[in-house]
This record gives structure tokens, sequence and C-alpha cells, in this order.
């Protein structure tokens, strides 16, 4: 197969936008190919990655909106929904494209609009990717988090404080974001006095709702300079499926679905936990950040919550994990989320992370669907 680089990325403002998805999609578009000098209608295949555009705004056809509105007619397009792990799951279908030979060029856009709908409609959006018969039961993903935070808490021993380090952590590093939606700090003691939402875990323990978009743009490896003299190669993407009901799972600290895909990525990559040098995580909730740390082999099991007070995870620890903010900080548009991951991957390991910036030449991006329904790992590197 075909070497596959990423030789742009844009990302827009996080938080409450004006307009409707394709707005954001076509900002962070534009802002991509101008980033490489690229015209739209050079583009060979054109992805959106999108969860859920039909049920926050009744629109359809995303993707030949796109193309329309910013001048990639001709192209080949494609709607990527693999649930609130969409956008990992359209780098997924990027790379396949070009490593595949079917393109040289290849735009991934992510993008959601959700702030325009109450906390509770967008929450039923989301929880109806859970099995039906947890949905009809009222079973939303919070719930499954503060359900499997205690098993983790009990199972392991581990301080309560420990999930509100990840908090804070990830808040301080939104700082420093100037796409995230909340740069504001926070203390351990503002995440515990925090209003409860799924005991044990409060409001700070959750990521916000949001809108915005991200994208980057793939070609070959061997054509990548043409382009420009930075740019990041694909070493290993992946993904991977877990059980849909989420209570059939034999232990619920253990997200198969992250396993699975961390171990093909990692393969496929000729490399291994070790050698990471940075990663985001996909912490919706914060005890997601220490199941993803230990299940893709940054620790051992139960342990993940002695690295992140120990400040192992922190941007001047010896792995550090969500330098973007995270979910947390940086917002969670559900289609976007995966490609924002890439976003900021790409920008450490090319030097430009500004205030962000760490010693890196490969990082990895871990996008999770549901309750780790649906998984996608990405492992990139500098090119040479």
């Amino acid at each position: 197969m075909t070497d596959v680089a990423i030789i742009g990325a844009s990302m827009t403002q996080f938080g409450e936008r004006d307009g409707w998805v394709c707005d954001l999609l076509a900002e962070a578009a534009t802002a991509c190919l101008d980033d490489t000098g690229v015209r739209a209608d050079a583009l060979d295949h054109l992805y959106v990655s999108n969860m859920a555009s039909g049920e926050f705004e009744g629109q359809t056809g995303v993707p030949n909106a796109l193309a329309h509105d910013i001048g990639a007619l001709g192209a080949y397009t494609q709607r990527v929904d693999q649930t609130s792990s969409s956008g990992g799951a359209g780098i997924y279908a990027a790379w396949q494209s070009i490593a595949s030979g079917a393109s040289d060029l290849t735009l991934l856009v992510g993008g959601e609009k959700m702030t325009h709908r109450t906390t509770g409609e967008a929450t039923d959006v989301i929880a109806s990717l859970t099995h039906p018969h947890e949905y009809k039961h009222g079973v939303t993903l919070p719930s499954f988090a503060g359900l499997t935070a205690r098993a983790y808490l009990d199972q392991y021993d581990a301080p309560r404080e420990a999930l509100a380090e990840v908090a804070v952590k990830n808040h301080a590093n939104g700082v420093d974001n100037p796409h995230a939606q909340f740069r504001k700090e926070i203390n351990r003691e503002t995440a515990l006095d925090s209003p409860l939402v799924a005991d044990p875990l409060r409001l700070y323990d959750f990521c916000p709702i949001t809108d915005g978009s991200a994208a980057l743009l793939f070609c070959p490896v061997d054509v990548a300079r043409e382009y420009t003299d930075d740019y990041v190669r694909v070493a290993g993407v992946a993904g991977a499926t877990d059980t849909h009901v989420v209570h059939e799972r034999p232990d619920p600290t253990t997200m198969n679905g992250v396993v699975k895909s961390g171990e093909r990525a990692f393969e496929q990559a000729g490399l291994s936990p070790e050698d990471v040098d940075v990663a985001e995580l996909h912490d919706m909730f914060t005890i997601l950040e220490f199941l993803q740390y230990e299940d893709l082999g940054f620790a051992e099991k139960g342990h993940a919550w002695e690295d992140a007070m120990d400040g192992t995870t922190a941007r001047d620890g010896d792995l550090p994990i969500n330098t973007s903010g995270g979910l947390k900080s940086k917002g969670h548009p559900l289609g976007a989320s995966g490609v924002a991951q890439g976003y900021e991957i790409y920008k450490q390991l090319v030097g430009e992370a500004g205030d962000r910036q760490v010693d890196a030449e490969v990082g990895l991006a871990c996008n999770v669907g549901g309750f780790g329904n649906c998984v996608t790992t990405a492992i990139f590197e500098v090119g040479a």
C-alpha cells in the first residue's frame, strides 16, 4: 500500500457558534486548503465525519453541500458516521483512500452543530447510540461513566482526587489552546465540589456540548514535499468494536475496542507504547482517560491514576496526554472530535503547537464511539 502523509490541518473555534454545520465545515475546509495552497477542485475525495446533522438540524446530504460550498465539484464525497468516533473513522477512511491508490488528494472535514438544542435534547440524541434495550430504560452514557468510575475506584483502590486531576490538567492545557471552548484553569477543590451528575462523577468530570469543525488533508508520502516541507506520516491506523450492550462485558473497566485497535495500529506502525511521545485520548468523561491509557499499554491495569497524580501525563511529564485540553476543555462536537485530535498531533509533530508545544516525534490519537462500542486508534510520526 501507498505510504500516507498529512500535509495540512485546520480547526475552527470550538464552543457556541452561529450558522449551521455546513458553515463550520466550509470554514475548516477552506482554512486547511489555504494552509497548503491546494485548490478545492484538485481534490479527488472529500470525506465528512458527522454523527447527527439530521437529528440536530434536520439536514442531510452534508458532504454534497460542502463540495458545492468550497468548489470541490467533481470530487467523490462520503459521510462517515461512527457515532462519537466519526472523526477517527474519517481518518481511517481518508487513509484508506490514499493507501489504496484510489485518491491522490483527500480532504477530511469533521463537524457538528449542537448548542442550539437543549442539554436534554442533545443528550437524547447521543443516547440513541446505546442498545435499544438500554435506551428504553433511560440508560445514558453519563450513567455508564458513573458506574464504571465507581467500579474502577473500588477495584483499584484509587482516590477520587485522581479523576479531578484529569480535569485540572486538561483545563490547564486548554488555556493555551486558542480554539478551545473553555480557556479557564480550575483547581482540584473546584472539581471535587462541583454538582454531582452520576456518582462519583461531578460536573467537571464531563465534557461540554459543542459546535465546531476540523480538517486534515491527506496525500501520498512520495509527493508530500511538492506541497510542504513539513508533513506527518500516518504510521498506523486501526479500528475495532466491543459489545453493544455494555453490561455484557466481563470487565467494564476494560474497553476491548481500545485494546484491539491499539494493538493493530502499533503492529502496523512497527512501534510500541514506549515510542509514543504525546497522545490525545477521548476524555468525554475523566474516567475514560484512565481506561484508554491502560488499554493502549501506557500503564498496567489499575495504575493510570498514579501517573495522573504524579504528573507523568502533564504537559511537562514523560507522556503528555491531551495537550489540546482534550474534549474536557477543548469541547466535543461529535463528528469533529477525532479530526481535532489528529489536528493537535499534527501541530505537535510539525512544531506548530505554540505554547502547548512538547518535544515529540511520534503521536497517537484514540477516538472512542459510545462507551467503547467502536474505536479508532491512529499513530503518526514526523515525516522523513
